[in-house]
C-alpha cells in the first residue's frame, strides 16, 4: 500500500517509464485498486499529471495519458538546450570542486544497467551540480519527461555505441572539473542537440505519436 504522497510520484514515474503507455485511459477507481488507496489522492494525483501535461482529464469520461507528440518533444528539447548548458557554466564558475567530484561516478557505464537510467541520472547530476535549485528542479523535469520520448522510440539510441555517449559524459565531467565553463557549455549544448536529432527522427516514423 502507498502512501498518500507517494501516489503523484508513483503515477508520474509509471508514467515517464511507458509502464501506462501513452494514450492509455484511466480511471480512478482502477487505480485506486492497483495501489490500494482510496480515490481521492488518485484524483488528486491525476489533476497535478493534467498541470504537468502528461495527462488529459475528460469530465464525465475520465482520464488519458497524453499520447507522444513530435511538437512537444522539440519543445522539450528546446528548453533543455537552455537550461542544461546554464546549469554546466553554473557548476563550473561556483561548485566546489568536493561536489564537482561526485559527477567521477559517470565516467563508465555497466552493460547490466539501464542505459537510460543512467543517462537520466548524469543529467540530473549536472543539473544539480549548478547549485541554483529552481534551474536544476526546471532541468530534472524536463529530463524525465524526456525519458519517456526515447523509451517509446528505442531506435533512437540504435546503432550509436553507448560507449560513445559515455566518452561525451566524460568530456562534459572534464570540462566542468577543470572550471572551462564555456568548453562546458558548448559540449552540453552539441550533446542535447544530438540526442533530440535522433530521438525526433525516430518519433517521425513512429505509429504512437499524436
Amino acid at each position: 500500500m502507498l502512501l498518500r504522497h507517494n501516489i503523484y510520484e508513483t503515477l508520474r514515474a509509471d508514467i515517464l517509464a511507458c509502464r501506462i503507455a501513452p494514450g492509455e485511459e484511466m480511471r480512478e477507481q482502477e487505480l485506486a485498486s492497483r495501489y490500494e488507496v482510496s480515490r481521492q489522492p488518485v484524483r488528486e494525483a491525476l489533476l497535478r499529471l493534467e498541470h504537468a501535461q502528461l495527462v488529459t482529464v475528460s469530465p464525465r469520461q475520465g482520464y488519458r495519458v497524453n499520447p507522444i507528440s513530435v511538437s512537444d518533444a522539440r519543445d522539450i528539447f528546446r528548453f533543455r538546450l537552455v537550461l542544461e548548458p546554464a546549469c554546466a557554466v553554473a557548476a563550473a564558475e561556483n561548485t566546489e570542486t568536493e561536489r564537482l567530484a561526485e559527477l567521477d561516478a559517470f565516467r563508465s557505464f555497466d552493460a547490466e544497467q539501464d542505459f537510460i537510467e543512467y543517462n537520466r541520472a548524469f543529467h540530473c547530476a549536472l543539473a544539480n551540480a549548478s547549485g541554483n535549485a529552481r534551474m536544476a528542479a526546471a532541468a530534472c523535469d524536463l529530463i524525465e519527461q524526456a525519458d519517456r520520448l526515447v523509451r517509446i522510440s528505442l531506435s533512437a539510441i540504435k546503432g550509436r555505441d553507448p560507449t560513445e555517449l559515455v566518452k561525451e559524459h566524460i568530456a562534459i565531467i572534464d570540462a566542468i572539473q577543470f572550471r572551462e565553463a564555456r568548453k562546458a557549455k558548448r559540449l552540453v549544448q552539441a550533446h542535447v542537440a544530438e540526442a533530440e536529432k535522433r530521438v525526433l527522427s525516430a518519433l517521425s516514423r513512429s505509429a504512437v505519436i499524436a
